[in-house]
């Protein structure tokens, strides 16, 4: 069984950080922002273990590059979906074109 060829990786990774970027820029709910900027971090992740799987199999780089990178997507939702749920209660709406807190 042939492997995958690391140009099918890095066109998937390219097509999910693509649909990530537009999701990210076009959208106004603030839950499909953070949602979008999950798909972004996870094209990261497949070029991260696609590299290290093509270049340094020995080493073990790419895959602490990537579970940090999943830790900081964790992170990132967690504090987040916590930004978000405190405004929603404040103004019933998570729309963010309405969101002018750290307007004076």
């Amino acid at each position: 069984m042939l492997p995958i060829p690391l140009s099918w990786w890095l066109a998937v990774s390219a097509a999910l950080f693509s649909i990530g970027l537009y999701g990210a820029l076009s959208r106004k709910n603030a839950i499909a922002i953070l949602m979008s900027v999950e798909l972004i971090l996870n094209a990261v992740n497949i070029n991260l273990v696609a590299f290290w799987r093509y270049i340094a199999p020995q080493a073990i780089d790419g895959q602490m590059f990537a579970i940090m990178v999943i830790t900081l997507a964790a992170a990132e939702a967690a504090v987040g979906l916590a930004i978000v749920i405190v405004i929603y209660r404040q103004y019933a709406s998570a729309v963010v074109e309405e969101f002018d807190l750290l307007k004076n």
